[in-house]
């Protein structure tokens, strides 16, 4: 009896063992399907779907009123891909092509090779950048209802009616150097290898707090087939952050420069650069660079997207500004001493300018006129590290755009990355020969200095010898209006210190006898502001001789409280022309002067240019 109830406990034991063991696996197999049920399902989706970025929801850039630099919404043809269905009718697809001002054959193949969603462009070099929109376009495009074919807002970076400002810069694709920025974020897959990165100016400095939490895409839904579902099942998805994308303030002020642009594009100017300076803190009201470029096609013919205004190049004599700085500060010369000219120096085969010679000269007189054998004397006969001392002292030979080591995110933050230093002299084996020193003293030979930074030489001056750092931002905001960050005006003065006032003083009073009574004054003449500078005339060498830059740097008005420290290279320019730069800042001073009086006194101006308009339409 007993063996035959263990016998049975077995038997139900063994029993129950298997029954175990069989939901088990059932429970593991309802499991598994779920678990690679949802997987799949999440594929699916993923393959079901093509995206593109509507906003990219970086930063944008505005001006020191608040006009937009970047990012103009546009309503844009986007279109995505049909993988073979068909688009529409023939007669829809010329209807479109037609409204677009193209021809029906390249747009239906450009649609045929989309193999990812797209933007229409006018140009087919402009990828990622959508030419908006007029509304007898959209009803046009409504009105065909092509298969794959959207109408949306779409936020170009650049605006097509405002020339691309090197300043600003450009964003591009650099995976190298976002990889090495950005190592978490693409761990993370917050960021991707193909998003956009700054590649010069502003957009490069300031990258990190220009990138914001996340673009806006659209979302196109096709089905497993990859066919586009009935009625584009288009999904939008943003952030949805109030507080970005940020807006970067900036220092420039669009009015100004363009009529800088507009000044330099007046006179011919193919190659060269203007820096304009407010005086009062050195701000960056404007700064052109030609070629200009185009940010959609980096390296486009005809085009340059190196910043001319912080490049360093032989500046001729408008290094006679530091020389004379450097001769009085070093006690060697005063206001009274007097230079005789005969067209030659004697040594170095240097010669003036002025082949039969100025004769005698004080040293106003000398500055005034440019004359070479004075200023090479003076460099001749000084230690080449006071020229050297003094040079930095007015913000030669370092760069002096607006830094700092620790901005709001605790980095350091310069807002010129591009800045070149500039030098005066290539070593100090160099400096020692007399030849160099001559050659220097006069703004030829080994120094080099920036637009920035002779325009911001005459603001030092107009300091009475206090450096400041010219800034090109002066905030920068949350989407809500709030303040995230401000930028203090800076100086940069020198670990040698600064000029004496006097010896700024001294300068300021021969820059304004240039136009006065010398190199300037026919060129100035007409001028409506008091004007004061130095001309100058850089000689090149290698396979630009014969070719020469010209230069002019000054302020105005001359009398009375300065507004504006103007800075202009006129590049590669034949051999025996006039300067070139001089007409320039002049056209560029009377434009001011007006622009200053229409802002001042906008209702009298209104009344001036109405009476105008009447009188020629009498």
């Amino acid at each position: 009896m007993n063996h035959g109830k263990k016998r049975l406990i077995y038997v139900l034991a063994l029993i129950a063992i298997m029954f175990g063991v069989f939901f088990l696996r059932l429970a593991w197999l309802q499991i598994g399907f779920a678990v690679r049920g949802a997987a799949a399902s999440r594929q699916a989706v993923f393959q079901r779907t093509d995206r593109i970025v509507v906003d990219a929801g970086r930063g944008q850039f505005a001006d020191r009123t608040g006009k937009p630099i970047t990012g103009e919404t546009v309503q844009a043809l986007i279109a995505f891909p049909t993988y073979g269905k068909p688009r529409g009718t023939p007669q829809a697809l010329q209807r479109v092509a037609e409204s677009l001002g193209t021809d029906a054959v390249e747009f239906e193949t450009w649609l045929r090779k989309l193999t990812t969603p797209a933007v229409w462009s006018r140009s087919a070099s402009s990828t990622g950048h959508a030419t908006g929109l007029s509304d007898a376009q959209i009803r046009a495009i409504r009105q065909a209802d092509l298969n794959g074919i959207a109408i949306l807002p779409y936020r170009n970076r650049y605006p097509d009616d405002m020339p691309a400002l090197h300043a600003i810069g450009y964003v591009s694709q650099d995976p190298q150097r976002l990889a090495r920025l950005y190592p978490r974020e693409l761990a993370s897959h917050q960021i991707r290898e193909t998003d956009l990165i700054g590649g010069a100016g502003l957009e490069k400095s300031m990258d990190r707090l220009l990138r914001g939490v996340g673009p806006t895409v659209v979302h196109h839904v096709t089905d497993a087939a990859r066919r586009p579902l009935e009625g584009l099942g288009l999904r939008m998805s943003s952030p949805g952050n109030p507080h970005f994308p940020l807006e970067v303030r900036t220092t420039l002020d669009l009015s100004v420069q363009n009529e800088v642009i507009q000044a330099m594009q007046s006179a011919g100017v193919r190659r060269g650069a203007a820096v304009v300076l407010d005086v009062a803190n050195a701000d960056i009201l404007a700064m052109v660079s030609l070629p200009h470029f185009n940010p959609e096609q980096i390296g486009a013919p005809g085009t340059d997207e190196r910043n001319r205004a912080i490049t360093a190049y032989a500046p001729g004599s408008v290094f006679k500004i530091v020389t004379m700085a450097a001769a009085l500060e070093a006690g060697e010369v005063s206001m009274d001493t007097r230079f005789h000219c005969t067209g030659t120096y004697g040594r170095y085969g240097l010669k003036c300018w002025k082949h039969d010679g100025h004769g005698m000269l004080n040293l106003p007189s000398a500055f005034a006129q440019s004359c070479n054998v004075a200023f090479a004397a003076m460099a001749d006969g000084l230690d080449p590290a006071w020229i050297q001392v003094t040079a930095e002292r007015l913000g030669l030979g370092r760069q002096i755009g607006w830094a700092t080591s620790s901005f709001v995110d605790g980095q350091p933050l310069r807002l010129l990355e591009e800045e070149e230093a500039g030098r005066i002299f290539l070593s100090r084996e160099t400096a020692n020969d007399g030849g160099v020193r001559a050659g220097t003293g006069i703004g030829q030979r080994d120094v080099r200095i920036t637009p920035l930074q002779a325009a911001n030489l005459v603001v030092t001056l107009l300091h009475g010898g206090r450096v400041l750092a010219p800034r090109l931002v002066h905030e920068i905001r949350y989407a809500d209006g709030s303040v995230l960050a401000r930028l203090p005006e800076q100086t940069a003065i020198s670990r040698y210190g600064q000029i004496r006032p006097q010896t700024a003083a001294a300068v300021l009073g021969a820059m304004r006898l240039v136009v006065a009574e010398g190199t300037a004054k026919h060129a100035l003449s007409d001028a409506p502001w008091p004007l004061a500078g130095k001309s100058g005339t850089a000689e090149l060498a290698g396979r630009m001789q014969s070719r020469n830059d010209h230069w002019f740097v000054g302020y105005g008005p001359a009398d009375g409280k300065p507004r504006y420290a103007v800075a202009v290279l006129v590049q590669e320019q034949p051999d025996g022309l006039r300067n070139r730069a001089t007409a320039v800042f002049g056209d560029i001073m009377a434009r001011l002067s007006r622009l200053t009086d229409a802002k001042q006194h906008p209702i009298a101006v209104r009344g001036h240019l109405a009476a105008a308009v009447r009188a020629e339409t009498r």
